[in-house]
């Protein structure tokens, strides 16, 4: 990458703190040195001493290092400022590299030229975002498993068997008058099938990885004094949401997350479902029914004094996804807290202000996920990672469709179709208003 311009930012923490980092990158961070510190470090080397602003005035004291290109997070000539962490003093250092001819980076943009300049792949650069977002030790050993190249290593390698039987297809197409017929050898039929199994296989393993990254949304829904907000305080382990006597004291949806065997799950407490005259609880009810639809996952709770649940209150599209019946307040009835299958659906009776039944929920919770709670072998994955090995399974069905009538064109060019979309995982085929959605939700700094 041929880039004429030096960025800089603050690379620790916004705030105060012990520590704060300023980092430079770019051509002109040997001259910002000589500057700053009154001469070039050397390489990787830590230099403890004074930084001086444009004005050769003294800022602060501190710890400078060089990375010179290539050698370095970017690619680039690197310099970092490891000073006190002071608002003032960040701003101070910012300001003088600025005033020397850096200009400030944009989020990512660090991360994006060590991309652009070979450093990293796609994966890779966004497994740097994942790790600094990761919320639980599991997330955080699967985000640096893809750092460290599992992924992509998994995709690379299943991309060039691709392109291995697509330049044997289009080797047939040259040889179409002769009496061999290639593309019925089951040689390139086994190696089809091969490289379906393993498209569903790293297809399966993102799908995972994306429910550790990103969580369920679980929405809990029902009629006013089920006991929702309870729920959501016992799930919580806090006292997130009131709770009274008093039918429909949520009026509003309430979202708190808790980590389950290593995964986020996203709770939401709706406003109880009825029929109402009041203007504010009817706001609070659209709400509830938008969240509802959004959900992964819905919990409909009942009262256990109420003679069944009632679905009729709950919106008719959402019947298809997963519904799990929580039979609340079993406490007041004298029955047993356990699990039941009714008209095929789960039952959990429970009693959410005592928290008892509480875990048989957690566990159905990590059940209808799917999640292999182990994380052996897992990569953080994003919806693009599979979004594309979907369209590249698909392509390879149609490909495999063709091998069956000998459309070796028509083969040749799924495959390849099949290629481009498993090469837009680790950049290898990206456009620029990709790489801009991706790397803008990075952090300043990074």
């Amino acid at each position: 990458m041929s880039n004429a311009t030096t960025i800089c930012a603050v690379a620790s923490a916004l705030g105060q703190g012990g520590v704060g980092v300023v980092r430079i990158s770019g051509p002109l961070s040997k001259n910002i040195a000589k500057h700053m510190l009154g001469y070039v470090p050397k390489a990787r080397y830590a230099h403890y001493g004074s930084f001086f602003n444009q004005d050769n005035i003294e800022i602060d004291k501190g710890i400078a290092i060089f990375f010179p290109g290539p050698h370095s997070f970017t690619g680039e000539d690197v310099l970092e400022f490891q000073g006190h962490g002071g608002i003032s003093i960040m701003r101070s250092l910012l300001e003088s590299a600025i005033a020397l001819g850096a200009i400030a980076a944009d989020p990512g943009e660090f991360s994006k030229r060590a991309f652009l300049n070979g450093k990293m792949d796609l994966v890779q650069a966004e497994a740097v975002a994942d790790i600094i977002e990761a919320s639980s030790e599991q997330s955080a050993r699967c985000a640096l498993r893809s750092l460290s190249g599992e992924f992509s290593k998994k995709v690379n390698a299943l991309t060039k068997s691709i392109i291995d039987l697509r330049v044997f297809v289009e080797a047939t197409i040259d040889f179409s008058d002769e009496e061999i017929d290639f593309l019925q050898s089951s040689e390139v039929k086994s190696k089809a099938k091969s490289i379906k199994k393993d498209v569903v296989d790293i297809l399966n393993s993102a799908q995972q990885g994306a429910i550790l990254r990103e969580g369920i949304n679980v929405a809990i829904a029902g009629k006013p004094n089920a006991g929702k907000s309870s729920l959501l305080n016992a799930l919580t382990q806090d006292s997130s949401a009131i709770v009274t006597d008093i039918a429909g004291t949520t009026r509003d949806v309430l979202k708190e997350t808790i980590h389950i065997d290593g995964m986020p799950i996203n709770i939401i407490d709706t406003a109880g479902l009825h029929a109402s005259s009041d203007k504010v609880e009817q706001e609070g009810i659209r709400r509830a029914h938008l969240e509802i639809e959004r959900a992964d996952v819905v919990l409909l709770m009942f009262d256990a004094q109420d003679i069944e649940y009632d679905l009729s209150i709950l919106p008719e599209n959402i019947l298809s996804k997963p519904l799990l019946l929580i039979k609340n307040k079993v406490d007041l009835t004298s029955e047993s807290i356990g699990k039941i299958e009714i008209d095929n659906k789960v039952q959990l009776s429970i009693s959410a202000k005592t928290a008892k039944g509480v875990d048989l929920l957690r566990n159905e919770l990590v059940d209808i996920a799917g999640l292999n709670t182990s994380g052996e072998g897992l990569m953080l994955a994003r919806k693009r990672h599979i979004m594309a090995l979907e369209l590249a399974l698909e392509f390879i069905d149609s490909a495999t469709t063709q091998l069956e009538f000998g459309a070796s064109e028509l083969m040749a060019e799924d495959l390849r179709q099949a290629g481009q979309h498993m090469g837009s995982i680790t950049g290898e085929f990206s456009s620029d208003d990709l790489l801009g959605e991706i790397f803008s939700s990075f952090c300043i700094g990074k």
